[in-house]
């Protein structure tokens, strides 16, 4: 008699009866799924409110510093009547009118701090960039303003209990994401909701073109950038570093953090089509070819869902992939100048 003591079989069961229900390999054609599957994304996130939101933003400057060719600011805005969000805006120096704008969402570490070029306790990092690359100054040098919001859960923004441990080391992630899903909330879920809350206060920025935005994430991070481009379309053009692969080829084969998980999306979508609900916008991924957190065999698979989707929306030219040589990091090599001459284009009249 077969021992079924172990939970993988059970847990391979699930998988395969939800992927033969559901049909991961749609079984409609992609434009007719895509409403559906964007309805679905909604569900799952929990009960927020996605649309932009009316409410004031009630933004304060808290300090500004001339940094050379840029200005660094820190600001904080209302996401949520009792939920404020700190922010790191970076205005390049000479601007001739306004200009394109990028919403940049670091990964899991000690928080916006680290993609800006400072150390945790916010004085100047001079040594070599980790993982992050100090990316929001490569970008901000490329004429973009870029706002890097603080996640809730991160650096500044972790519960009490956690405020006084080392942030590179400590999150919030799982009691946050533990206790909002006693709710049927997901982190997710409030994650974009104030991601959407950031780009409406990127929006009141006077150097701010609003037809040239686009956004950027790592890691979770990348999750931030690309289900919240999917929920609004103000965002013309995505960059994706280190998360795009399939759910069975990352999250369902390794320990993740909780932040990453979303219930009962499975039956419905893979992540590919759920990044896919991008398009037609632009999206550029890039993973590093020995990244151990989302293997390359799993990001090719999703680049080829991907690829086949805006072949679909007749625009595969707005999707472009770079495995580069490297671990689970920011590489930039090409996705920086591509999302810099992206925002260029829509200054020129090409539609994304």
């Amino acid at each position: 008699m077969e021992r079924l003591w172990c939970p993988d079989p059970y847990l391979e069961h699930v998988y395969r009866n939800a992927s033969e229900e559901a049909g991961l390999s749609p079984k409609r054609a992609w434009n007719e799924r895509k409403a559906e599957l964007r309805q679905k994304l909604i569900e799952t996130l929990g009960n927020f409110n996605f649309n932009p939101a009316s409410a004031d933003l009630n933004p304060i400057v808290l300090e500004r510093q001339d940094m050379g060719d840029y200005t660094l600011e820190r600001v904080v805005y209302q996401t949520d009547a009792h939920l404020q969000m700190p922010a790191y805006v970076l205005i390049p120096h000479r601007l001739d009118g306004k200009a394109p704008a990028v919403l940049a969402w670091h990964g899991h570490g000690y928080g916006s701090r680290e993609i800006v070029g400072l150390r945790p306790d916010g004085t100047a990092d001079e040594g070599e960039p980790g993982i992050h690359q100090h990316y929001a100054l490569q970008l901000v040098r490329r004429g973009m303003v870029v706002i890097a919001p603080e996640i809730i859960g991160f650096g500044d923004r972790r519960l009490s209990a956690d405020s006084g441990k080392d942030p590179r080391k400590n999150s919030s992630c799982f009691a946050l994401a533990s206790r909002l899903l006693m709710y049927g909330k997901t982190l997710a879920g409030l994650r974009i909701q104030e991601a959407i809350r950031s780009l409406d206060y990127l929006l009141t920025r006077d150097e701010v073109d609003p037809e040239r935005i686009g956004a950027i994430g790592f890691s979770g991070g990348g999750l931030i950038a690309s289900l919240s481009s999917t929920l609004d379309e103000r965002i013309k053009a995505v960059v994706v570093c280190a998360f795009t692969s399939t759910f069975r080829g990352s999250l369902l084969s390794m320990n993740h953090c909780i932040d990453n998980y979303m219930p009962a999306i499975l039956p419905y979508a893979d992540l590919p089509e759920l990044i896919g609900l991008i398009a037609p916008r632009a999206l550029f991924v890039e993973s590093g070819m020995e990244d151990p957190l989302f293997p390359v065999d799993s990001v090719r698979e999703a680049a080829a869902v991907l690829q086949e989707i805006y072949e679909a929306e007749g625009v595969k030219g707005r999707f472009e992939v770079d495995l580069f040589p490297g671990k689970h990091e920011v590489s930039g090599r090409k996705s920086f100048d591509w999302l810099e001459r992206q925002l260029e284009e829509l200054k020129a009249g090409f539609p994304l």
